[in-house]
């Protein structure tokens, strides 16, 4: 598994999160959506490299 792109599913994550939370706080629910979006992209980005990494041992 690239640690390139295992940190690139982090950051996505966490600033997902970020984007997320502070929207809700300051009640923009169309950011808040592209925040949450964001993370699961992030998410799902973390996931695939998981498996990637797996398949290849």
């Amino acid at each position: 598994m690239s640690a390139g792109e295992r940190a690139k599913a982090k950051a996505e994550q966490v600033v997902g999160k970020t984007v997320r939370k502070a929207a809700h706080a300051m009640h923009k629910n169309t950011l808040a959506a592209k925040g949450a979006a964001l993370e699961a992209r992030g998410r799902m980005r973390g996931e695939k490299e998981r498996v990637k990494g797996a398949v290849k041992r």
